[in-house]
Order: C-alpha cells, then structure tokens, then sequence
C-alpha cells in the first residue's frame, strides 16, 4: 500500500470508533494541559521576579556590612563596619554613577490621633536615584538637608494612606520616635513586598545618625555602576578598597558583604528555574501515564481487528504498511491530544492569572516541547502494538472471527 493510503486507513479506524480515540487522548490532553500551565506559571514568577529586582535600582550593587573579621563594634546585633566615609570613597571609583548610603531604624509614627510602626532610612539625595525611586508628590531630600540636618522627610505611599488618610500630608508635621518632622514629598507606589519603600519614611542621613538614632555606622551603601557589564571589576575594585580601610589582613575575612543586581537575578533565576523544573516533571508523570494509555488501547485495537489485518496482508500488504498504519494512528492520537492540550494548558494559565492573581507567560519553548513529546510518546508506546500487528502470521489471522 502507499503511504497516502496507509495514512487514510488509519484515519478511518480512529473516526470509526470516535469516543474510544478520545478516551484515549483524554490522558496526554490532560498530561500537556497541566505541563503548559506550569511553565506558564513559572515562567511568569521568574519574570516578576526580575522585573521586582530591577525595579530596586538600575546597575545596582549593595554593600552591607558582614560579622566577618568583626573589625568593626557590634552593638545590638548590628555590625558598625560600613561608615559614610567608606560611600564618599566608594564614589570616586570611575565606574561609579552614584552612591546612596543608607542607615536603617524602626520607629513610632504619629499624626495627630493615629500612629503606626514602619521603617525609617537615612538617605542621601543620590539615594533615590540609585534604588530608581520616584516622588509622586512634593519635592525630594537635597543636599542641603543633609548638611544642615533638617528633620524633613519623604514617605511611602502605604505610610501616606494609612498615616494620613485622604489629607495630602505635604507641609503635615509627623512626629517620629517624638521628634517633629515636616513632610516635604511623597513616593511613588513600587508595590508590596519585602523591604518596600511603600512602607518607609526617608529622612536625611545626618538626621537619621545624629539627631534621631545617635548611630555613625550605615547599614548598606548602594551603589549604581555607569555599565551593567563593568559590575565585576567595580565589585573587586570596591572590595580591595574597604579592605584597605578596614586595615584587614590577607588571612581575614571581608567584615562586608557585595552583591550585585546580576547575582541576585541570577540566584533568583536558578531558584525559580529549580522550582519550576520540579514541578514540570511531577507533571509530566502524566505524560507517562497517557503514553501507556495509549499502548494499551492499541494493543487492544490489534486484537479486535486481527482479521482485518489477515485480510490486507492476503491482498498483497506488507508487513511495514502494516507497521505504518498502527504507528500513525498511534501519533495521531498522542498528536491530537498534545495540541488540545495546549489550548487546554493556555486557558488553564489564564484562569490561574485571573483568580489566583499570579503572573503567567507561556514561553514559546514549551509549545514546541509539548508538541515534539507527544509524538515521541505516540512512536514509543506505539511501536509495540504496531510490531505487534506487523508480525501476525496472516493464516492465522484469518482464521479469527
């Protein structure tokens, strides 16, 4: 028989006994669907992610202080080894764009009748453009607030909603820990999570230090690098520089800690990567699952026509168009339903972005995936049955009712 014709037979037999193909595809529809919404899912948190990370600050690199050596005082848990010297020297470097050492605390705040607990930075004025922050209303701290220690401040957009209401607090005075500040701006909303500036009052690093806190040490430096692709020589360059100034020996440890935005997108990437590996191949197991679905179906197949197969190979059939046609419908099959699966895997991907409010990208990759496994699946589990069907003795055959 021809190839043409092989094909048409074999379309015959599985329109023939519709429901039974569709059972049997029901398994890898199933298998594809759950494969697709998860590296939808995944690929989604990955981006979100890194969209998270970047929004931090551009060509970002943090330095924060490390127990390390212990050069430096550790008072209250907190290491006193990064000082604002350590920032006016780290900004000298060529690659250096801007530098915004920060110095963290917790403190009391108070508006007229309500009050709340949040964050409280010390900041320059390259603070904001360092950590790619924005003020939606007002105006930004200036130099000159940090030399003259003015107890102006910025606040986050969470602050400004729950510290003040619908009132506009520009002009309002805020009491902090007690100590009256003015607020002079407000930030940009960038989202909820960890370490939001959403959540967080800005005061002048002088300020912070000597008026507020009573604390000379910094509790990071950031630091925005002029090229995404110097990070690595600004970071040697950065850590041999506090090295010399911490007057730490070869044989010490570094009393800091340097971490680049590219380490932390690429820890970042690897974790969700791992998650989403993980998840992949539990649901996979389903693919596995179609595959024998299909295998035991066509074996089936096989038996209930055996006369038929008697009956072409009497007419001058070969025992490879035999082959052909039980592979065929047995990819038929694993093919269709990969491709169900797919639009099945979409809609899945769509319903868990609208109500479970998680990100999801589908990445192109994953179609191809999914599709060149189910045909990998079709020709593996069914090749059995087709050598199976290939092999009958036509005599014998024949002879089955």
């Amino acid at each position: 028989m021809q190839v043409r014709e092989t094909i048409r037979s074999a379309w015959r037999s599985l329109t023939s006994n519709g429901l039974r193909t569709g059972l049997t595809a029901l398994g890898m529809v199933i298998g594809v669907a759950a494969v697709i919404a998860v590296l939808g899912v995944g690929e989604g948190a990955q981006r979100s992610v890194e969209t998270r990370i970047r929004s931090l600050g551009s060509n970002l690199i943090t330095i924060r202080p490390s127990r390390g050596a212990s050069r430096g005082a550790v008072r209250g848990g907190s290491v006193e080894s990064l000082s604002r010297e350590d920032a006016l020297a780290i900004a000298a470097f060529p690659g250096v764009a801007a530098v915004g050492p920060q110095a963290d605390g917790s403190a009391q705040l108070r508006y007229l009748s309500q009050n709340m607990n949040a964050s409280v930075n010390g900041v320059t004025a390259d603070y904001l453009r360092v950590r790619s922050l924005e003020v939606a209303t007002g105006l930004g701290l200036t130099a000159l607030d940090d030399q003259q220690r003015r107890r102006v401040a910025l606040v986050g957009a969470s602050v400004a909603t729950e510290l003040f209401g619908g009132e506009s607090p520009l002009g309002k005075r805020l009491q902090i820990n007690g100590v009256a500040f003015r607020v002079v701006g407000v930030l940009a909303a960038k989202g909820s999570g960890w370490n939001s500036p959403d959540d967080a009052v800005l005061i002048p690093l002088a300020t912070h230090q000597k008026v507020l806190f009573g604390q000379d040490y910094l509790s990071s430096i950031n630091v925005e690098v002029v090229d995404e692709d110097d990070s690595s020589t600004v970071e040697a360059q950065v850590s041999q520089l506090l090295r010399l100034r911490h007057g730490l020996r070869p044989e010490d440890e570094d009393d800091f800690d340097i971490r680049s935005q590219t380490d932390m997108l690429e820890t970042m990437g690897e974790v969700s990567g791992t998650f989403t590996s993980l998840l992949g191949s539990v649901a996979a197991v389903s693919l596995l699952v179609g595959g024998i679905g299909i295998m035991n179906i066509m074996l089936v197949s096989v038996r209930e026509r055996t006369r038929e197969i008697g009956v072409r190979m009497a007419v001058g059939a070969r025992r490879s168009d035999v082959l052909l046609q039980f592979l065929v419908e047995a990819i038929v099959v694993s093919l269709g339903g990969g491709v169900l699966g797919i639009a099945l895997g979409f809609v899945a991907a769509a319903a868990i972005a609208q109500f479970g409010g998680w990100e999801t990208v589908v990445p192109s990759y994953a179609i191809a995936l999914s599709l060149g496994v189910s045909v990998v699946i079709g020709v593996v589990f069914g090749v059995g049955p087709a050598r199976r069907a290939a092999h009958l003795d036509p005599v014998e055959a024949l002879r089955q009712e």
